[in-house]
């Protein structure tokens, strides 16, 4: 059994700037995973943008506290609390947060089978 909080001295070591606008925080890895990629966590300040980007996984994003404006391909949504968004593997992706209040999301990456 792996069991890791967010403020677990080894997840807070992980900290990175995530495609130019997010903090962001490894919670697990391929390191210790079989199946998925990495489970990391991040926060969006108000204003800020994870830019536009390709990755080679397929991912979920969840929101769990925040409203964002996520574009996946050509498509723009709002997306709030509690709201997963699948990104597959090569579609280019960003998240705007347009609020004043912290946006903060989970985000599960897997290859595809």
């Amino acid at each position: 059994m792996i069991v890791r909080n967010f403020n677990d001295p080894e997840v807070l070591q992980t900290r990175y700037r995530a495609h130019g606008g997010a903090d962001a925080w490894m919670i697990m890895t391929s390191r210790h995973l079989e199946g998925i990629e990495f489970l990391a966590y991040a926060t969006l300040q108000p204003g800020k943008v994870i830019e536009e980007h390709i990755d080679p996984v397929e991912e979920i994003y969840h929101v769990y506290r925040g409203v964002g404006y996520m574009k996946v391909g050509n498509e723009i949504r709002e997306v709030k609390e509690g709201d997963s968004i699948w990104i597959p593997a090569g579609e280019p992706h960003a998240l705007e947060n347009r609020t004043n209040e912290v946006t903060m999301v989970l985000v599960i990456a897997a290859y595809p089978r």
